[in-house]
């Protein structure tokens, strides 16, 4: 499935066809790049419905469509990052960003058409499976299921990225498994977590093993495991989910370990590693693409900055974030929010003025995340603050790091790096170790916390930070030669340790829950989660609320200082050109 690949769309996923005349023989031809019914009825074609519902995965968008890197709504509405850009880009994301957009906002109707759109696909590959089934040449019965668990495992994954974002929504099943009904006769009567349980069981039971031979890219069952026990997560079942994750670190059917190198997880060169459980598969060449569309929209795009401005310079992460990263003396994390000091930032200071960066000690995972002023920017060269940046007043003085491809890759990228080809971790061992000790916590078991906790911190202190310490400390141009770089020095004062026995951090629960939430934070910051995260924590509203006061006054043109976030916001309202269209669908009644 790491191939570039025609998907093949039969006539059931063509909802209106659009053309400029009419003939008599419109109603036989088929439409371009479609197939009837019975030339899919055979493995082939039915594979090739089962690969565009794992392609559909990404969207089809960079911004709210977005529902693989979930950037916007996942991330840009939380405290570790912004929209960014400059002010009058994008109007209709700042309206979301400040949780105050219209219900015709296009962001939530694209959003919604996304989510469906897979759902939508999901559901014609399972049709045309079950017909395959019926006729003469059906599968055998082993492959049917295993198709079956892989579709009804992503149409529960499509699920449930609908219910992270809306309150209540319709779980949208074939015909033949809703009573003859029809997709838009069903109604959102609520978040449906027993439908998407459903589903995800039945992965659960009938996706293979993987082994080291399996094929990239599909489901296994160790995925369906992920899925199941994100879902008991997020319903706050954490003794439901605790037996999935333990069947996944015991190594049932597969053994994952760690990578060494933090980096290597968001490396095209290291995809598909020992750590990896379910990833998307990118691929992308001068003439295809099949990958996020995403990388040029959050680099920089500033002229003159060097190698890399070919970018729009969206998803800026927030001074918040960065400080999160600073670590005591010992190494550890400072869990209370109002105790961190600001790391050291180049708000407001051009590239030409002298900036002496933060000497603190910091967890060396920041400069793999986020790209700072003096630190290098992957093989892209050193970044060099103000010069990158289209406006730090909008967008805070920081740039996201884990979406662009390394420069030697740069032959590989399509549209000049509009798509990369970097694959999207979407599980990994490292969520499954935390999500683990997040169920440690609540069974006051706190020993098994700490220690899962420190396998992550231990791979985090061991593996290689970004090298590379610059002597000077102005910039004349974005071009850094070696001369004033020391290659075999860290690029920062980087230090992390793991939690020590006894340590007060774990000695309560309420305690060991900051220091698990805040490994949480650290591991995948940017990797649109961390709103949710807030959410199902409840600790949202006080998070948000801290995060706007303090925000707002570091960047003025930021738009903060209009947000409010409340109760209401922790759900987008239905776009309202779904309720013009479908009867069956009931506004939220906050709006």
């Amino acid at each position: 499935m790491k191939k570039v690949i025609v998907l093949i769309q039969a006539v059931l996923l063509v909802g209106i066809i659009g053309f400029s005349s009419c003939s008599d023989d419109f109603l036989t031809k088929l439409p371009p790049q479609s197939i009837s019914q019975p030339q899919v009825e055979n493995e082939a074609g039915v594979n090739a419905l089962v690969t565009g519902c794992y392609a559909w995965m990404r969207g089809d968008g960079i911004f709210a469509n977005a529902i693989l890197s979930d950037w916007v709504f996942g991330s840009c509405l939380s405290d570790e990052a912004s929209g960014g850009s400059e002010p009058g880009d994008q109007a209709q994301f700042d309206l979301v960003e400040q949780f105050t957009p219209m219900t015709t906002s296009n962001y939530l109707s694209e959003r919604w058409a996304a989510i469906y759109t897979g759902v939508s696909r999901c559901n014609a590959a399972l049709e045309f499976l079950q017909a395959l089934q019926a006729g003469d040449n059906a599968l055998a019965a082993a492959m049917a299921t295993q198709l079956e668990a892989e579709i009804r495992f992503l149409r529960a994954w499509y699920h449930f990225k609908a219910n992270r974002s809306f309150r209540n929504i319709p779980y949208v099943m074939t015909p033949a498994e809703q009573d003859g009904k029809a997709a838009d006769e069903i109604p959102n009567d609520g978040p449906n977590w027993e439908k998407l349980e459903a589903d995800v069981d039945f992965a659960y039971k009938n996706l293979a093993d993987r082994t080291a031979s399996s094929e990239k890219g599909r489901a296994s069952k160790d995925a369906a495991r992920a899925l199941y026990a994100q879902i008991h997560l997020y319903q706050g079942d954490y003794t439901a989910a605790a037996p999935l994750l333990d069947e996944i670190i015991e190594g049932e059917g597969y053994t994952y370990t760690l990578v060494p190198n933090y980096m290597d997880n968001y490396s095209e060169d290291t995809e598909n590693n020992s750590e990896s459980i379910f990833e998307y598969q990118a691929s992308t060449s001068p003439t295809n693409r099949l990958g996020l569309r995403l990388t040029q929209a959050v680099f920089s795009q500033k002229p003159g900055a060097g190698p890399a401005a070919f970018g729009w310079g969206f998803y800026q992460p927030t001074q918040t974030l960065v400080d999160a990263f600073q670590v005591t003396a010992d190494g550890l994390p400072i869990l209370d929010v109002e105790d961190r000091p600001q790391v050291k930032n180049d708000m407001g200071i051009v590239t030409s003025a002298e900036f002496v960066p933060h000497e603190g000690p910091l967890d060396p995972r920041l400069d793999h995340t986020v790209a700072r002023r003096g630190i290098p920017f992957m093989d892209w060269g050193v970044f060099t603050g103000a010069d990158w940046i289209r406006s730090q007043a909008k967008g805070g003085p920081y740039m996201t790091k884990k979406y662009q491809h390394y420069q030697r890759n740069q032959s590989r990228q399509n549209g000049n790096g509009l798509y990369g080809d970097r694959n999207f971790r979407i599980y990994r061992l490292a969520h499954i170790l935390l999500w683990r000790a997040e169920c440690a916590v609540e069974a006051d078991d706190l020993e098994l916390a700490r220690t899962l906790v420190n396998q992550v911190r231990e791979r985090a202190k061991t593996g290689q930070p970004v090298m590379g310490r610059i002597l000077v400390n102005t910039f004349l141009t974005s071009t850094i030669t070696d001369d004033i770089v020391d290659w075999n020095q860290p690029a920062a004062n980087y230090k992390v340790e793991p939690y020590p026995a006894g340590h007060a951090a774990f000695a309560s629960a309420e305690e060991a829950r900051k220091a698990v939430r805040t490994e949480l934070q650290l591991e995948f910051a940017t990797e649109g989660a961390r709103f949710y995260d807030l959410k199902r924590w409840g600790v949202d509203i006080e998070v948000m609320t801290n995060f706007i006061a303090s925000d707002s006054r570091f960047r003025p043109e930021g738009g903060m200082a209009n947000k409010v976030y409340a109760e209401k916001n922790r759900y987008w309202p239905i776009p309202q050109g779904q309720l013009n269209i479908q009867a069956s669908l009931m506004q939220d009644p906050n709006f």
